[in-house]
């Protein structure tokens, strides 16, 4: 009897040792149930067709793209993963045949397993003792539609550990994946997937960093360079300095398009024959990447981040709402009006008075949509505090920085700074309230200099000037700003009612100082809140006065004109009532009646100098050059802290409403000074008046007979 196949037996036992994993990785292609075993195999199958489905229609993530009003012009990008998808007929055949021909020569004819590639790779594994791994473009596909789709680290782990177990998943999975999906389908998707290196997640991705185009003008040059990337981006990375790594790799993939008959001998050899040629781009990420034109967009930018994070329609915390952004593929168009913007940032002076330690910011808020138009300060949007000086505020450290000329801190609102004292801004709210409660214009008080109040414990304001002594209605007292007046008229309507007004107006108490006068047991004695005592911000301030000139509608602030999902449709949110809304649409409500606004705003023209349609100001104003600045119809209030610590305008008109400040964010006890406190007056006045430039004038609507008294 022979010894022949003894021998040959004996022979093949170290080889089957040294390819166990490869032995495994035969018998799961042949029999993809082999390693499911024992009582969990049927739910272990029914959990891997489950995730098959799933791969259907799981799209990788996609990066979310902020324009400007255009919807054209790309302000900024936010990312995780670099990536746009592109349909595989927007993808030159270039691309295609490359990557097929680097990564799996056998696509079209085999069903996921490519059962000749596994049996090459077990031989190959045994004699050298090597990993070859014999992934199909399918297999590859699975593995990373499952790492992107994990929403846990255990399910990252399992997606990319390598065990023979993950092995056998992924080829039952891409063995079911191609009866549900065609190869045209499956090379879309595995080439929007695919990593190329430098960030660069997909084809879109890749082709634009390297060679500055889209996918569907690559050549078989560039094609092949990419195409050699995925197997080890950094090994082959053509952006090193020696491209001897990656032009042989290229050359490799030249060769097996011409192999499988995609490139002539002579293409394939005059390709090889070329240098590879880069044209590098990065694309820009987050709100510190905003191109230098549109530096100024930064805050609005940096408020729309805030604002999407608080936004229970991308998630139910801050993390998940922001990986939403960075991952969902989202297009989102700003409302900021690129003319108002232009005039906003000339009139705060943004590149001539970046030095002073003094923040002058405004915002623009549309009336009746609340859509923030404008956001601008007297800063550079930069993360690059090196140049700064050290804080003007003394009880920060020697290190710390102050907030000019650089920063990204939310000086206008829309984070987390409580702001500045408003001042006699608020002296709207209490108005307001009085009116809303069926109180007349007319309502009349002899206001004494000095006014002791029998409401708030013998509180005793006085007034900023004796001039302002005597007889005043609404009118008189808004229009002089008469402290005493309105102290009064606060204790008549009750200051809890006047803080709760402003809360519904959208204003925010963010220390705790505020919090605690804010609170009902303690709101009705908070005499000083008319005085504007509390921190507010810009965008609170315009947006509140908006709701004004809209009637007493009220509309959240929003950053935005529209936000599309990846598929072209609107981005929905449900209501508590299981209605769906799109995110970007105004949120409005009915505050306070229309009469009341309009009284409100009758009274508000005293101050700018404009003449209201029912009352007399009383002779002089706080601030009456605005009215000629303008041009039109307008209304607004003035505001000044103690020492002038912070100066204050906030103005409207029916189309627009506009809130600038001065002080210091770094140091609230640093005084402006009466100096600079007709700034603010002059950056809204200017504002309105340039970004109105050219549009109709629209007149305010006259109050009622019965309001007026």
């Amino acid at each position: 009897m022979s010894n022949r196949p003894l021998a040959a037996a004996g022979r093949l036992v170290p080889l089957l040792r040294a390819g166990l994993i490869a032995g495994i990785v035969i018998a799961a292609a042949a029999y993809p149930l082999v390693a499911v075993t024992g009582l969990g195999a049927k739910a272990t199958a029914h959990a891997t067709e489950q995730k098959t489905r799933l791969l259907t229609t799981a799209l990788p993530a996609e990066t979310s793209y902020v324009y400007a009003p255009d919807g054209k012009t790309v302000l900024t990008m936010f990312y995780e993963e670099y990536r746009q998808y592109t349909k595989l007929s927007d993808m030159s055949p270039n691309i295609q045949q490359a990557i097929v021909a680097a990564e799996d020569s056998r696509f079209y004819q085999h069903h996921g397993v490519d059962p000749k590639g596994v049996a090459r790779a077990f031989v190959s594994n045994a004699r050298s003792g090597g990993s070859q791994g014999a992934s199909t473009l399918t297999m590859q596909y699975v593995r990373m539609a499952l790492r992107d789709s994990a929403t846990t680290p255990k399910e990252v782990q399992e997606a990319t550990q390598q065990t023979s177990l993950r092995k056998v998943k992924e080829m039952r999975m891409a063995l079911d994946l191609e009866k549900e999906m065609s190869k045209e389908q499956i090379l879309e998707r595995y080439l929007n997937s695919a990593y190329f290196g430098h960030r660069a997640y997909g084809i879109y991705a890749a082709s634009e960093i390297f060679f500055s185009k889209t996918p569907k003008n690559l050549t078989p040059v560039e094609a092949a360079t990419l195409a050699g990337l995925v197997k080890s981006p950094s090994e082959y990375d053509p952006a090193d300095s020696d491209q001897k790594e990656a032009t042989g790799r290229r050359d490799y993939v030249l060769d097996r398009m011409s192999q499988l008959g995609y490139l002539s001998p002579d293409s394939a050899a005059a390709a090889k024959s070329e240098p590879i040629r880069l044209k590098l781009t990065t694309p820009p990420h987050d709100c510190a990447a905003v191109a230098e034109k549109y530096n100024s967009w930064g805050f609005a930018c940096d408020y729309l981040k805030n604002w999407w994070s608080a936004q229970p329609a991308f998630g139910a915390n801050r993390l998940e709402r922001m990986d939403k952004l960075r991952r969902g593929g989202y297009r989102i168009v700003l409302s900021i009006d690129p003319k108002i913007q232009e005039a906003a940032e000339k009139n705060v002076g943004s590149k001539e008075a970046t030095g002073s330690p003094f923040a002058n910011g405004i915002v623009v808020s549309e009336p009746g949509t609340g859509r923030v138009k404008a956001m601008a300060v007297n800063r550079t949007y930069s993360l690059d505090l090196s140049e700064n000086p050290q804080s003007s505020n003394p009880e920060a450290g020697p290190k710390v920085k102050a907030n000019y000329p650089n920063t990204v801190a939310p000086l206008l609102g829309g984070g987390d700074l409580a702001g500045y004292q408003a001042g006699s801004t608020f002296k709207m709210f209490p108005m307001l309230a009085a009116l809303d409660s069926g109180m007349t214009l007319n309502t009349s008080f002899n206001a004494p200099y000095r006014y002791r109040s029998s409401v708030y414990d013998g509180w005793a304001p006085s007034n900023a000037s004796g001039a302002m002594t005597g007889q005043q209605t609404m009118w008189s007292g808004f229009g002089k700003s008469v402290n005493t007046y309105f102290v009064w008229l606060e204790e008549k309507v009750g200051a809890d009612r006047a803080v709760r007004l402003a809360e519904q107006l959208g204003l925010r108490w963010r220390t705790d100082v505020d919090r605690d006068h804010a609170s009902p047991d303690k709101a009705k004695q908070w005499g000083a809140f008319t005085l504007g005592v509390s921190d507010a911000t810009p965008l609170e301030m315009a947006n509140a006065y908006a709701a004004i000139a809209a009637d007493g509608r009220y509309c959240e602030a929003i950053p935005v004109q529209s936000i599309m999902n990846r598929d072209g449709t609107p981005t929905t949110y449900a209501t508590p009532g299981g209605i769906h809304r799109e995110v970007a649409k105004p949120r409005c409500r009915q505050v306070v009646s229309a009469d009341a606004a309009r009284a409100a705003t009758d009274a508000a023209r005293c101050p700018t100098g404009d003449t209201p349609a029912r009352g007399s100001c009383g002779g002089w104003s706080t601030a009456d050059s605005v009215r000629g600045t303008v041009g039109r119809p307008v209304a607004g209030k003035t505001g000044t802290t103690d020492s002038t610590r912070s100066a204050w305008f906030v103005g409207y008109t029916p189309e627009l409403a506009a809130a600038s400040f001065i002080s210091d964010p770094d140091n609230p006890f640093n005084a402006v000074g009466d100096g600079q406190s007709q700034i603010p007056i002059k950056a809204v006045s200017e504002t309105l008046r340039d970004g109105l430039k050219g549009t109709p004038t629209r007149q305010f609507t006259p109050p009622s007979d019965a309001i007026v008294g």
